[in-house]
Protein backbone atom coordinates (compact mmCIF):
# COMPACT_ATOMS: atom_id res chain seq x y z
CA UNK A 1 0.00 0.00 0.00
CA UNK A 2 1.54 3.37 -1.02
CA UNK A 3 2.16 6.01 1.60
CA UNK A 4 0.21 9.25 1.71
CA UNK A 5 1.75 11.88 -0.57
CA UNK A 6 2.65 14.12 2.36
CA UNK A 7 4.61 11.42 4.21
CA UNK A 8 8.41 11.33 4.12
CA UNK A 9 10.44 8.17 3.71
CA UNK A 10 12.11 7.51 7.09
CA UNK A 11 15.38 6.62 5.35
CA UNK A 12 15.35 10.01 3.63
CA UNK A 13 14.86 11.72 6.99
CA UNK A 14 17.99 10.00 8.27
CA UNK A 15 20.18 11.61 5.60
CA UNK A 16 18.57 15.03 5.15
CA UNK A 17 20.11 17.97 7.01
CA UNK A 18 19.40 21.68 7.11
CA UNK A 19 21.10 23.27 4.08
CA UNK A 20 22.15 26.29 6.18
CA UNK A 21 23.38 24.73 9.43
CA UNK A 22 23.96 21.11 8.32
CA UNK A 23 22.09 20.21 11.51
CA UNK A 24 19.31 17.65 12.01
CA UNK A 25 15.74 18.09 10.85
CA UNK A 26 12.52 16.93 12.51
CA UNK A 27 9.42 16.12 10.49
CA UNK A 28 6.25 17.85 11.70
CA UNK A 29 3.36 15.73 10.42
CA UNK A 30 0.77 18.35 11.35
CA UNK A 31 2.27 21.15 9.25
CA UNK A 32 4.06 18.89 6.72
CA UNK A 33 7.36 20.63 7.31
CA UNK A 34 10.94 19.69 8.10
CA UNK A 35 11.99 21.78 11.09
CA UNK A 36 15.51 22.99 11.77
CA UNK A 37 15.51 24.26 15.34
CA UNK A 38 19.10 25.46 14.99
CA UNK A 39 18.28 27.65 11.97
CA UNK A 40 14.81 28.54 13.22
CA UNK A 41 13.29 27.49 9.89
CA UNK A 42 10.62 25.08 8.72
CA UNK A 43 11.05 23.71 5.20
CA UNK A 44 7.81 22.74 3.44
CA UNK A 45 7.08 19.24 2.15
CA UNK A 46 4.95 19.31 -0.99
CA UNK A 47 3.58 16.08 -2.46
CA UNK A 48 6.09 14.16 -0.36
CA UNK A 49 9.05 16.18 -1.67
CA UNK A 50 11.05 18.31 0.78
CA UNK A 51 11.66 21.82 -0.53
CA UNK A 52 15.10 22.53 0.95
CA UNK A 53 15.41 26.17 -0.10
CA UNK A 54 15.85 28.90 2.52
CA UNK A 55 13.68 31.22 0.40
CA UNK A 56 10.79 28.74 0.66
CA UNK A 57 11.23 28.10 4.40
CA UNK A 58 9.03 29.61 7.09
CA UNK A 59 10.68 31.28 10.08
CA UNK A 60 9.67 29.51 13.28
CA UNK A 61 8.95 32.78 15.06
CA UNK A 62 6.16 33.52 12.53
CA UNK A 63 2.59 32.40 13.15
Amino acid sequence: MPTAPTEIDPKLLEILVCPLTKGPLEYNRTTHELVSKKAGLAYPVRDGIPIMLADEARRLDES
